[in-house]
């Protein structure tokens, strides 16, 4: 069984940064489970342009306010907490935060917790 508090990710190797944004990653490809857990913080004001090509992710808003857009669509989605969005067709989007949010994100496959986004907002595949 594995358990694990915020209180110990914190100022670790699985509490990553960005300008606008704070991961910290609970589950990852180590932990042998087949995916990833994180608990993302965004900051207000934040636009951030992503694509998952290699992985599917599923999130969950469990605090705050904004949008995702499906930029091949560019059918725009509120996102409130309680609301779920899953970019089940490796979808290139568009994260806006209004409000900072804080949310659940899980990555199949999992992460190793060294990625970090390339030119396009992707990942790499995992090579472990």
């Amino acid at each position: 069984m594995i358990v694990r508090s915020l209180d110990q990710i914190l100022d670790t190797d699985r509490d990553v940064r960005g300008d606008v944004w704070a991961s910290r990653r609970f589950l990852l490809a180590e932990d042998a489970v087949g995916f990833s857990l994180n608990e993302t913080t965004v900051e207000a004001g934040a636009e951030q342009t992503m694509w998952y090509k290699h992985h599917i992710e599923a999130n969950y808003v469990i605090e705050g306010e904004g949008s995702v857009e499906d930029v091949a669509t560019g059918e725009v989605f509120p996102l409130k907490a309680g609301t779920m969005y899953t970019l089940d067709k490796h979808d290139k989007h568009i994260l806006r935060a209004t409000t900072r949010m804080k949310i659940v994100c899980v990555f199949t496959p999992a992460l190793t917790g060294r990625e970090t986004h390339d030119e396009d907002g992707s990942y790499l595949p995992a090579t472990d």
